[in-house]
């Protein structure tokens, strides 16, 4: 935008009028005459601003910069004000990059300081207003917020839609920890959902009582085909107690350590010859009480269809620990389920009212070991081939 008026009455509400007073501090007011810059006497030039996105620009992609030309003068400085706040980035020949994408649907104003030839500070306002997006990406965060969860937890964020910049999602994630824990991003595809999943997961199992939170700053990101991310995230939980139940399928015996100390050996039955129970390290992912569970919703046909009680699951694929009051007689000799691990009534009853999302199964003696993106399996990996999932790992080797 050209201009040779020294200024424009900004188009703000006031508090945003406050705002940009503390932003610019050497103005001696805001949106005044800033001490006679309309003095006809001095036959200096005053500067030329040109904005980009224009004044009044409608429709502009949230990642986009602001860029700025300035003849006859100097460029000293350009805020960029919007949703009632200011958005801090770097300023570098002449371009303003945010540090995060500007919001969707939102109205900003360019604040651009010069120095002149005379000597004096200019001020110049533009507007400009980002695109409302057709078509969004929504997400879903995990662990809720203020929960208290087991060792194998991971943070995890699903999204509806495929990502096709991971990196662009990846470098608006931030998880804090209360004692350093290390760890790292990594993306999975889950089956059957066929969802893109990121999840950040330590490299050992969590430290119990570690405070954990995520700020997903992702309002504004473009994952790909038209589809924008229009919400910023945040949860915080804990880590309780360290609880693993070590799974043995030839023996058909289910140790409980809690804290480090076994607190209950239990008999179960896994899947039979033809239905073998995933081997690998599973976390529980959701506490889903009674359930109906159907064949033909894991491809098994009219195999079963019933209430199933205590039911916690470990994969999107549809393995569960639960109780097994039916298979009594078989539960603790042999392996003759589907896939699911069974309890006797009273087993299954003392296990769930002890267990919590996040706990991990490591099972031994069933078949091949289950994929990363199947429920939160990616204890499965090496803690290298896990950072190699990270987008930004990638990127930066």
């Amino acid at each position: 935008m050209n201009t040779h008026t020294t200024h424009r009455t900004p188009v703000l509400p006031r508090v945003l009028a406050g705002l940009l007073c503390l932003l610019l501090p050497v103005l001696a007011a805001c949106g005044g005459d800033n001490g006679g810059n309309k003095a006809k006497s001095s036959p200096q030039k005053e500067p030329r601003v040109t904005v980009s996105p224009a004044d009044g620009a409608q429709d502009v992609r949230p990642g986009d910069p602001v860029t700025v030309k300035v003849e006859d003068g100097t460029l000293a400085e350009v805020a960029v004000v919007g949703g009632g706040k200011a958005w801090p980035g770097t300023l570098k020949d002449s371009t303003f990059t945010p540090e995060a994408p500007l919001a969707t649907g939102t109205g900003f104003q360019v604040v651009v300081r010069t120095e002149g030839a005379d000597g004096r500070t200019h001020e110049q306002h533009s507007t400009f207003h980002t695109l409302t997006p057709k078509q969004v990406n929504k997400v879903e965060v995990l662990p809720g917020k203020d929960t208290t969860v087991g060792v194998g937890q991971p943070v995890s964020l699903a999204f509806d839609h495929p990502v096709k910049d991971k990196a662009a999602v990846e470098r608006r994630l931030k998880v804090t920890t209360d004692n350093n824990t290390e760890g790292s991003w990594g993306w999975v595809k889950e089956p059957l959902t066929e969802r893109d999943r990121v999840d950040w997961r330590p490299k050992e199992y969590w430290k119990p009582g570690t405070k954990v939170t995520l700020e997903a700053d992702l309002n504004g990101v473009d994952t790909g085909d038209g589809r924008y991310l229009v919400r910023s995230y945040n949860t915080a939980f804990t880590v309780g107690r360290s609880q693993i139940a070590k799974v043995d399928l030839d023996t058909h015996r289910l140790t409980f350590v809690q804290d480090g100390k076994t607190a209950r050996t239990i008999p179960v039955t896994g899947g039979d010859a033809q239905n073998r129970t995933w081997s690998g390290k599973m976390t529980i992912m959701s506490k889903e009480g009674t359930i109906w569970m159907d064949s033909q919703t894991v491809g098994l046909g009219n195999a079963y269809g019933q209430w199933v009680q205590r039911s916690m699951r470990l994969t999107i694929s549809g393995t569960y620990a639960h109780q097994a009051e039916w298979a009594e007689s078989t539960i603790g000799r042999t392996n003759t389920s589907h896939g699911c691990l069974g309890m006797t009534t009273a087993d299954a009853t003392w296990f769930y009212d002890r267990a919590q999302a996040g706990d991990v199964f490591e099972v031994s003696g069933g078949k091949e070991t289950v994929e990363a993106g199947n429920g939160f399996a990616e204890w499965n990996l090496s803690w290298e081939d896990w950072q190699a999932r990270s987008a930004l790992h990638r990127a930066a080797r």
